[in-house]
């Protein structure tokens, strides 16, 4: 098999790969687009105080700062990963990354708070558009032990940007670097997306599917329609007082995601081209490796949320030291990346229930840390809990992530990428709506660290479930 000619059983389509292979530069460079979305994701949340006070921003307002980001960016991952398919991956990476620099321009210049959410929820749509060309190339242009080690980069990739996010966003704020306060934040993906573009012209080869597929309009309607009546209500519900509207939403969710379902079963059915095509369900590694990928991001993203509004509101920390509490956590997860490479090529999916294990016991420990020493809780005593999450989730993200691409043909990177990023990004809001909605709802009457105690004894839980389910993957790792 030549890299240029592929042929899967899977598709049955002749998959064309790029002449110039992904080297070393542009693998950086896709990473770097990659690591940019997530970075924001999470950079606002211990921003989130300062920029309520600078813009008399109530707190559902400020919800939508986050909500607004993260909702367009699910809504529209799957269909930038179908355009990129159709008007080549390369094109689309570079537009979503200009697009994100001027977005991020616009919320670091945005005079109030309505306009912040706009430019947040442009900035999200850009971020779709970037996000999933970077799977699809690496999926299209190496293959073998490079594209192992590309996707095993690229899970590590993202969750040292979960984390590196808010650690970043603390920094900042406290560094008020020419009087930007929390304006830089944003203001800093300017210059960086400047050298992304300028080494993505460069460096990153195009790419495309050899049979390009139209957009599916009523599956991308129904798509949209199916997570915004999951995920608007969920975000906005309690700070709005739950109204009707909100009731009335979860209710047509499940109606909305048959509809969804139906709609793509039946083009696939017919030989058309789905948004997200059901087949591809049919690879039990995608299959189960979205499963797993649900859970494990919902918690992370609730426990980053959490803890930074724990952390100021509760132990009286300030911005940086906030975020430099979750350092521990990043150093861990860095480490440990280095090393799962190898443990997969000896262990296999197993790698993931340890990992597992090693978060459970590292959520644990902070649990009991912030029942025995709170207020009185820092980077040291918090540190073991850190450390030991953080290096559990890093035997858990990026082999998820290797796992779901292993089998999607070239042919449909894109769409595979979509589905596995808005599968991510979907995750990651909702564990902010949900996690995060449970532990505000019980500050009021429970204090803050018992309301922290009871959301990390949730994701605990919800760890657990992580494990057992890995239990089910394939046991090697292609």
């Amino acid at each position: 098999m030549t890299q240029s000619t592929t042929t899967t059983a899977a598709s049955g389509v002749r998959a064309a790969v790029p002449a110039r292979p992904l080297g070393p530069l542009g693998l950086f460079t896709v990473l770097l687009g990659a690591a940019l979305p997530l970075i924001d994701f999470f950079i606002v949340n211990v921003a989130l105080p300062t920029i309520g006070r600078d813009l008399a921003a109530g707190e559902s307002v400020l919800e939508l700062v986050v909500a607004g980001y993260g909702v367009a960016y699910a809504v529209l991952l799957v269909l930038g990963g179908r355009l990129g398919d159709l008007f080549g991956r390369r094109r689309l990476f570079l537009g979503g990354m200009a697009a994100f620099g001027l977005t991020s321009l616009a919320c670091g210049l945005a005079p109030g708070a309505w306009p912040l959410v706009l430019a947040r929820v442009a900035q999200g749509a850009s971020a779709a558009a970037m996000v999933p060309q970077v799977l699809a190339t690496i999926q299209s242009s190496t293959e073998g032990p490079r594209r192992a080690r590309a996707m095993s980069l690229y899970g590590a990739t993202a969750g040292l940007s979960m984390v590196a996010g808010q650690i970043l966003g603390g920094v900042l704020v406290a560094a008020d670097l020419a009087g930007t306060g929390w304006r830089s934040v944003f203001l800093v993906n300017v210059p960086v997306v400047v050298v992304g573009l300028v080494l993505a012209v460069r460096t990153v080869p195009e790419s495309r599917s050899p049979h390009p597929e139209p957009v599916d309009g009523p599956g991308t309607v129904l798509l949209a329609a199916a997570l915004l009546t999951l995920l608007a209500p969920l975000t906005e519900g309690r700070a709005a007082g739950w109204p009707l509207w909100t009731w009335l939403s979860l209710a047509a969710f499940p109606l909305v995601a048959a509809a969804f379902y139906g709609v793509e079963r039946r083009a696939d059915r017919l030989g058309r081209t789905p948004l997200v095509p059901p087949s591809l369900l049919a690879l039990t590694t995608l299959r189960r490796g979205l499963t797993i990928m649900a859970p494990l991001a919902v918690g992370f993203s609730g426990f980053m949320f959490v803890v930074a509004v724990a952390l100021q509101s509760g132990a009286g920390l300030g911005p940086v030291r906030a975020g430099l509490a979750l350092a521990p956590m990043a150093v861990a997860f860095f480490l440990a990346s280095l090393a799962g490479p190898r443990l997969v090529a000896r262990f296999g999916s197993r790698v993931v229930t340890a990992g597992a294990a090693l978060q459970g016991i590292g959520v644990l420990l902070i649990l009991l840390t912030v029942r025995a020493d709170w207020p009185d809780v820092g980077v040291l005593e918090l540190l073991p809990g850190t450390a030991v999450a953080g290096a559990g989730q890093a035997f858990q993200l990026p082999v998820v992530m290797r796992l779901v691409m292993s089998e999607v043909p070239s042919a449909r990177a894109g769409v595979g990428s979509g589905m596995m990023v808005t599968t991510q990004q979907a995750s990651l809001a909702l564990g902010v709506a949900t996690l995060g909605t449970l532990f505000l709802s019980l500050v009021p009457g429970s204090g803050v660290r018992d309301a922290l105690v009871a959301t990390l004894a949730v994701q605990v839980a919800g760890v657990v479930v992580t494990g057992l389910l890995s239990l089910r993957l394939p046991r090697r790792i292609g």
